[in-house]
């Protein structure tokens, strides 16, 4: 063979060249598409405002269809308060907590999240309530310790009984953290810090 292209070939940098051109094309394109479609929509809510998407939606119907069939299926009504709680549908949620409740008393994590939606209510001393039976019910329950201390400081404005649940969390977990990742630990050393 002689060194003369072969016709109906390619020279394997030309390939190179089609195949970054094509790469890149398409990375683009990929991009212009998706700042297409995550622009805000004009009636779209405010950010920070509940939204319900189409799955907690339909969610929601089959569950309420599913406790009105069924009353005394108590993990519907989890399901279905814990799909309120997300909508941020507040007393929807306590109502369903409350109906499962009322089948299974002593669930902690069902207490705990009917806690935080009494909580957004604006009833903290039932905020309490709810975390005090949650702890009753299994004294390992952190988020209960947790948002007991929340509830206590920025809403009841009780520094020291924040503290107090904050301390009776450490002492269930000495390790435990904040969202920020801060420890609990260093959170009660800084807010002791600060003056009252």
């Amino acid at each position: 063979m002689s060194k003369k292209e072969i016709v109906g070939y390619v020279k394997k940098e030309t390939m190179m060249v089609v195949v970054f051109v094509a790469l890149a094309v398409g990375f683009v394109g990929g991009v212009l598409y998706s700042a297409y479609k995550s622009a805000p929509e004009k009636d779209a809510p405010p950010q920070g405002h509940s939204q319900v998407s189409n799955v907690q939606a339909s969610g929601i119907l089959e569950l309420e269809k599913e406790t009105a069939l069924h009353p005394d299926n108590a993990e519907a009504w989890v399901q279905l308060g814990n799909l309120y709680f997300d909508a941020n549908q507040v007393d929807k949620a306590i109502l369903a907590y409350n109906r499962s409740l009322a089948l299974v008393p002593d669930n902690p994590d069902v207490l705990t999240d009917l806690g935080v939606m009494y909580r957004r209510k604006g009833r903290p001393q039932e905020a309490i309530k709810a975390f005090d039976r949650a702890i009753q019910a299994n004294p390992r329950q952190e988020a209960a310790y947790f948002n007991k201390g929340v509830v206590f400081l920025h809403d009841l404005k009780k520094r020291d009984e924040a503290i107090k649940a904050w301390e009776a969390l450490v002492r269930v977990n000495p390790m435990a953290k904040v969202q920020s990742g801060e420890l609990v630990m260093e959170l009660i050393e800084n807010i002791k810090a600060k003056k009252p």
